[in-house]
């Protein structure tokens, strides 16, 4: 993806005012150079999926329209839905108020799933609040009882890279 978001410059950060009320877009990525970007269903309000955004991402989000992510684990720019189809088209991106993290609003392409599991969210599962059972016995429960596409036939049998 040659010069298509190395060469997005964003703004200096010069001020807090400026960051924290000011029109300049100027993120601050991590000590690895990422942003932290939460992914809702630009309809539903449903988060779909939490994900990394380094300074290439973000600036081929903006240009493009679709949401571009920075895998940690396999530390490569992906286009979500480049394998699956499942693009993310966004509706709209927001920055917090000291501009370290995003929030994109977007409508998802075919089944409108975002998990490479399967399913619609991401956030399929739910952790027992108060149950008294130590870390190791708690039993997660599923929110979502279907998938809604077959992770293996879109990805095929290799392993998830990013588990593990």
């Amino acid at each position: 993806m040659a010069d298509q978001g190395e060469s997005f410059k964003f703004a200096p950060r010069r001020s807090v005012e400026e960051v924290e009320e000011g029109r300049v877009l100027a993120p601050k990525f991590d000590k690895d150079g990422v942003i932290p970007c939460v992914t809702t269903d630009a309809q539903t309000g449903e988060v779909l999926m939490l994900g990394y955004m380094n300074a290439e991402a973000l600036g081929l989000t903006i240009k493009t329209g679709e949401a571009h992510y920075w895998s940690r684990s396999r530390k490569a720019l992906w286009r979500k839905g480049a394998t699956s189809g499942l693009t993310q088209s966004v509706v709209e991106l927001r920055i917090d108020d000291d501009q370290d993290s995003v929030w994109l609003r977007v409508n998802v392409a075919g089944s409108g799933a975002s998990c490479h599991v399967g399913f619609r969210s991401c956030f399929y599962r739910a952790v027992p609040m108060k149950s008294g059972a130590s870390p190791e016995q708690l039993v997660l429960e599923f929110k979502e009882q279907e998938k809604t596409f077959d992770p293996k036939a879109v990805y095929g049998d290799a392993p998830n890279p990013t588990v593990l």
